[in-house]
């Protein structure tokens, strides 16, 4: 969701920094990331998720999953009636033939039944889809054959070319700078699969969880895309001050709510498996990740708002320093709104539309846990973010050095 509006380090003019100043922030970010290190270390997952259910496997025992190219696609199904009815040349409608391309039946033509939706998204000879083979219960005649059903559709071709179209747009575009970017998204994604998610299945606290990877993420992140400098430094202790706000406020609000962090049948489902599973820390975490991004996007722009003031204009006062670095603030917040809710409104449309179906007061659905949990991570994450505007002006603005006198070139009558 991130929208930088941030020049390169290369094009930011030389300001002058305040010895005490500096002193005094590196050692805050020292600090802090000596604590996130102790953070990683403590709460370093082991590895062992306590799951209760024994039965939690992805698959019952002996079932196989392989690749099959399609061949010819039937028609979709009209109702649920209709797929029990044989097409035209006993064909089914719904039903997919295709060549099984691993397996004990490696080669073979098998038919399958896919869902309506599947059938009317494009699926078409050609493609590759992915089938479960089901193992036989020992109680059929000799010789039946092993059963497929469908899983899902293999599209792994299409969305890695998508990635790499990303890849290299980025690389086009910003140059070094993306993919250093990249580079970043890479790690915090390592921390997020490696870290994160092993260790709030393990137990671990959410709350604790969420701030320690969110800031080995955020140190890591600024200064890869953005270069080892003060004004890094700034936007990074403005990044750790927002998830502390976001924080505060996420835990206040879930409270208040009485948000139980169980939503969905993902949530559900997830809770039959983990009994001892802190949904509301999972829920407290969420909220912190959610605003990760578009937080690292307004903190950088407002350290380098201040830089460039500062260089374009020395004899500003520290006041007016920060007042005129806050009219870009409020202008950056203006759109990081949008783009909050937005993104929001776009990744939750089927359930909008459901919603919408159900012709229910507005607000009596924001009641609902599902509508709530997403209001809360929300604003909580706004809160957070615009906050952090003014808490990395201030420092920027007080790191930078005190207002000079402009230098005037003189000039000599002829």
């Amino acid at each position: 969701m991130s929208h930088s509006h941030v020049h390169d380090p290369a094009d930011l003019a030389e300001v002058a920094v305040r010895p005490a100043a500096r002193v005094a922030l590196l050692a805050a970010l020292a600090a802090a990331g000596l604590a996130t290190v102790l953070g990683l270390v403590l709460l370093w997952p082991s590895g062992e998720p306590r799951v209760e259910d024994p039965s939690a496997a992805f698959a019952a025992p002996g079932v196989t999953f392989h690749k099959a190219d399609v061949t010819a696609v039937a028609p979709a199904c009209e109702s649920a009636e209709a797929s029990a009815q044989g097409g035209q040349d006993g064909e089914r409608c719904g039903a997919v033939r295709a060549e099984v391309l691993s397996g004990s039946r490696e080669g073979e033509e098998i038919s399958i039944q896919v869902p309506p939706e599947v059938s009317s998204s494009g699926l078409r000879a050609g493609d590759r889809v992915e089938v479960m083979q089901l193992p036989t219960s020992g109680a059929e005649p000799t010789g039946t054959e092993q059963q497929f059903s469908f899983f899902s559709v293999d599209r792994n071709a299409p969305v890695g070319w998508l990635a790499l179209a990303f890849v290299l747009a980025v690389a086009a575009v910003a140059r070094l700078r993306g993919v250093l970017a990249l580079v970043g998204l890479g790690f915090g994604a390592f921390v997020l699969v490696r870290f994160m998610l092993p260790a709030l299945l393990e137990g671990a606290d959410g709350l604790l969880v969420a701030v320690v990877g969110s800031s080995a993420i955020m140190y890591v992140v600024l200064y890869l895309a953005h270069g080892v400098s003060i004004r890094t430094s700034a936007a990074l202790a403005g990044t750790l001050l927002g998830v502390g706000v976001t924080a505060l406020i996420g835990i206040i609000a879930i409270d208040r709510t009485r948000l139980s962090g169980v939503s969905d049948e993902t949530g559900s489902l997830l809770s039959t498996f983990v009994t001892d599973l802190d949904f509301q820390g999972l829920l407290t975490c969420a909220v912190i990740v959610a605003g990760l991004g578009v937080l690292n996007d307004v903190t950088i722009t407002q350290a380098s708002s201040v830089w460039e003031l500062r260089g374009a204009a020395p004899e500003l006062g520290r006041a007016e320093l920060f007042s005129r670095a806050m009219r870009i603030g409020r202008d950056h917040i203006a759109s990081t709104i949008y783009t909050v809710v937005f993104a929001y409104s776009g990744a939750a449309l089927s359930v909008l539309l459901l919603l919408y179906f159900y012709e229910r007061p507005a607000l009596s659905l924001v009641s609902t846990e599902e509508i709530a949990e997403e209001i809360v991570r929300t604003l909580a994450s706004g809160i957070g973010l615009v906050l952090a505007v003014p808490l990395t002006t201030a420092i920027a603005a007080l790191t930078v050095e005190g207002p000079t006198a402009a230098v005037v070139p003189s000039h000599r009558a002829g």
